[in-house]
């Protein structure tokens, strides 16, 4: 994983009390961070208040990315979680980290 590129990023957004989880691909987590926040990003987070983004990969293709996100999402949520805290033990919104990205 590295942070900087133009590859694709898979990433998990939640809300706040981390009842819901949303599993994403984009090629500019930044920008579809941003979108999630204003409630401009999907259907889904806007309904579910999902504007903390907890977990990100970055891959060197989207396809690869994209490859990633698929599989991630079959996983049960313990397992989901369990990787969440393996970079973000507190699960905090990590916004600002990847804000420096730009």
């Amino acid at each position: 994983m590295s942070s900087i590129g133009k590859g694709g990023y898979v990433y998990i957004m939640s809300n706040k009390y981390r009842t819901v989880l949303y599993i994403g691909v984009t090629c500019d987590l930044n920008t579809r961070v941003i979108e999630h926040k204003s409630e401009y990003g999907s259907t889904f987070t806007k309904k579910y208040n999902c504007t903390d983004v907890l977990y990100y990969e970055f891959y060197d293709s989207i396809e690869e990315a994209i490859h990633r996100e698929k599989r991630l999402k079959k996983y049960k949520r313990s397992w989901k979680e369990k990787l969440i805290r393996k970079l973000n033990p507190g699960m905090k919104d990590l916004f600002d980290e990847i804000s420096d990205f730009r």
